[in-house]
């Protein structure tokens, strides 16, 4: 439980929940493991429970009835999934793929219901992530809308990344077709604008990660 506990502390979902609420939920949390590439939860499945990532990452994907692929978000540690459906009870909406081997929470819709019964600060935070998805929506739409392949590309490298060590960098492994599917164009246009950002200096490989230098 002490393990769950910490975990759950570095959750902005959780963030200034009292401790002896958290206590409670960290009882009921699950520690499951999933190798790369494994789908933890399938659109139209039911929702019942909510997921935090302790260790690595995955992407939500959306697929429409022929099979092509949008990739939605990329979530990384101390991100959580399942939210909207503890709201309205309503079916998954989209795939979660693990990218690499993960370690994730798994909270019962029903356990957090009690939960949210118990602490206004959760019930609060759980509306502020929703908003925060839904700003994350809007801008994704601007993007599509407004900017050129090379734009969305940029835009993207520099979501993905993070701060570490003074250097920004994208730490998980983004491949060429992942970056063609989240940004709405094909892997060929998506191969050139990226060999021309690294030409440029903006970005470059290092070690198999993306170093951004665009700041």
């Amino acid at each position: 439980m002490a393990s769950n506990l910490a975990s759950l502390r570095a959750v902005p979902l959780f963030a200034g929940v009292p401790d002896e609420q958290l206590e409670l939920v960290a009882r009921v949390a699950v520690k499951r493991k999933f190798p790369k590439h494994r789908t933890v939860v399938f659109a139209g499945d039911k929702t019942s429970a909510l997921y935090v990532i302790v260790s690595g990452s995955a992407k939500v994907l959306s697929r429409d009835s022929e099979g092509r692929e949008v990739i939605l978000a990329f979530l990384s540690q101390g991100e959580c999934f399942g939210e909207m459906g503890l709201i309205d009870g309503e079916p998954r909406s989209a795939d979660v793929v693990v990218v690499d081997p993960s370690e994730l929470l798994e909270i019962s819709r029903d356990d957090l219901v009690k939960a949210f019964k118990q602490s206004s600060d959760l019930s609060l935070n759980i509306m502020k992530s929703l908003v925060t998805r839904l700003r994350q929506a809007n801008w994704k739409i601007e993007g599509l809308a407004l900017m050129d392949v090379y734009g969305r590309v940029a835009k993207n490298l520099f979501d993905l990344s993070e701060v570490v060590g003074g250097v920004r960098i994208i730490r998980h492994k983004v491949t060429k077709q992942d970056m063609a599917k989240l940004v709405g164009a094909s892997r060929e246009m998506v191969t050139r604008v990226m060999k021309d950002l690294e030409r440029s200096g903006y970005i470059r490989i290092n070690d198999g990660n993306i170093v951004i230098t665009m700041d």
